[in-house]
């Protein structure tokens, strides 16, 4: 879990983690230079939680590599990510992994909850996704995926400031044929008022690079598949 100026939400994330039905678990708290008093949340929790581990990072260095720290850290088969604002519900990895083992599955997501202030409303997933479906626009939630480090390796997020859970995906999916989708609400995403107003052509932007400078398509086929994420993004609302 990438920790950064999360006071104000980081113990009701860990809380969620803590209060998973199915009990195998390890929390890696990747601290990444906050200055809001997440840091001494983090020792406060990892003091009081024997599954909570902390690692400190030297100053902010983004969502991509804190992350990285952790997936390099972890000891367990399965690797889950949640971010420090969001939540998962109290059965979301036994479910999800009851289903990877009926599916013979080993990357998989799942429905969730997106929360605007008091507007709640349940984003529906695919029974399954190929790279080259997804290519065209992502359908897997950060805080709802599993991968099966036994079948993978352990594979990093690529060195992106934004999209780079996307980057990930596309990444095992050109290792295996397909990923499994349990459309079941199983986390809790938060949209924050910051994400709300964020410029949109930032991420816009962002997409593109991913396209055209880190997977290498042309400039033809980066338009097409930016042109099949708009279109989605614009039926999502």
């Amino acid at each position: 879990m990438p920790v950064f100026n999360a006071a104000k939400t980081l113990k009701r994330a860990v809380e969620s983690v803590r209060l998973q039905d199915w009990e195998d678990w390890e929390l890696l708290l990747v601290e990444d230079g906050s200055t809001d008093g997440s840091a001494e949340i983090c020792e406060t929790l990892s003091t009081r939680y024997a599954r909570v581990d902390v690692i400190r990072q030297l100053g902010n260095t983004g969502a991509a590599a804190a992350r990285n720290t952790g997936i390099r850290a972890a000891r367990g088969r399965y690797l889950a990510f949640l971010d420090a604002d969001d939540e998962w519900l109290p059965d979301k990895l036994s479910r999800q992994l009851a289903f990877m083992r009926a599916q013979g599955a080993v990357f998989s997501y799942t429905g969730f909850w997106r929360q605007r202030g008091r507007q709640c409303h349940q984003v529906r997933v695919p029974g399954c996704v190929t790279r080259q479906a997804l290519l065209k626009g992502n359908v897997i939630g950060c805080l709802t995926a599993i991968y099966d480090r036994k079948y993978f390796g352990t594979v990093e997020m690529p060195p992106l400031r934004l999209r780079q859970d996307f980057a990930l995906w596309l990444d095992l999916l050109a290792r295996c044929d397909r990923a499994y989708g349990l459309n079941q609400p199983l986390a809790v995403h938060h949209v924050r008022a910051a994400s709300l107003s964020a410029p949109r052509g930032r991420a816009m932007q962002a997409t593109w690079q991913l396209y055209h400078q880190y997977l290498g398509l042309s400039g033809l086929q980066s338009a097409w598949y930016m042109s099949n994420h708009l279109l989605r993004r614009l039926r999502r609302g």
